[in-house]
């Protein structure tokens, strides 16, 4: 199955159980850039990253290869979506102050990529790539989220899932690199909503489309008798992975 077909008859699921990203992420990436007139959101999903990028740029071009999770896409008037692959754009050249990836830069062909954002990018332009990996839980939760989801769903990653796992240590960004701060992605969640997002994993998918969910329903029963009252909400934070240059 190619990869965008995995969101795309769940991206209202998708929409509301991913996590938003940091406000601080977009006031840096803002700073950095050479002005705030456009910037380019690749493989954008329900538009998550385009609003946030909204409250700090002009205009956005949102792309995405996946024609449902752009009909599901955050309303915003400074948003342009449009179903296109990252590998290929409409944008005339030198015209982004920022280009960005937000979770998905492990599913791109990066000889096709790179020559189109160093095309699309103004001289100092910013490119940034963020996501984040897996949920840092308290220990007695942690070993049920390994035990009964992780350790299950493990044979059913995609290889490239691993480039985001190693921080992108793997791959040949063809940009300077800049230090900046990693900024702290938390959320507030109930049970529900912590499985919600567990649901939205590609491995978690392609585990129930072959086992079936039996192995679900027994972690999420599993994660209640430590969880307490399923609509506690408990406090996660996220190992977040961030990357940024300029041309």
């Amino acid at each position: 199955m190619h990869h965008h077909k995995l969101f795309n008859d769940k991206s209202a699921l998708y929409e509301g159980a991913r996590p938003s990203y940091p406000s601080e992420l977009f006031e840096c990436l803002s700073n950095l850039s050479p002005s705030n007139e456009l910037a380019w959101d690749c493989a954008c999903g329900n538009g998550q990253a385009a609003v946030g990028l909204a409250d700090k740029f002009d205009n956005i071009y949102a792309t995405d290869i996946s024609e449902e999770q752009i009909k599901n896409s955050k309303a915003h008037s400074k948003i342009n979506y449009t179903v296109a692959p990252s590998e290929k754009c409409e944008l005339p050249s030198e015209s982004c102050d920022l280009v960005c990836v937000a979770q998905a830069l492990h599913w791109f062909d990066y000889d096709a990529f790179w020559p189109e954002v160093l095309r699309v990018l103004k001289p100092g332009g910013i490119f940034s790539a963020w996501g984040y990996n897996w949920p840092i839980l308290e220990s007695n939760l942690e070993s049920v989220f390994n035990r009964h989801i992780l350790k299950i769903i493990a044979p059913y990653w995609a290889p490239q899932n691993k480039l985001m796992w190693n921080h992108y240590a793997e791959v040949n960004f063809p940009f300077e690199a800049i230090v900046v701060p990693k900024p702290t992605m938390e959320v507030n969640w109930s049970l529900d909503e912590f499985f919600d997002f567990i649901h939205t994993f590609s491995a978690t998918r392609r585990c129930i489309e072959a086992i079936g969910d039996g192995f679900f329903s027994h972690a999420y029963d599993e994660a209640s008798k430590v969880w307490g009252m399923p609509e506690e909400r408990r406090g996660i934070t996220f190992d977040f992975v961030l990357y940024v240059g300029r041309k």
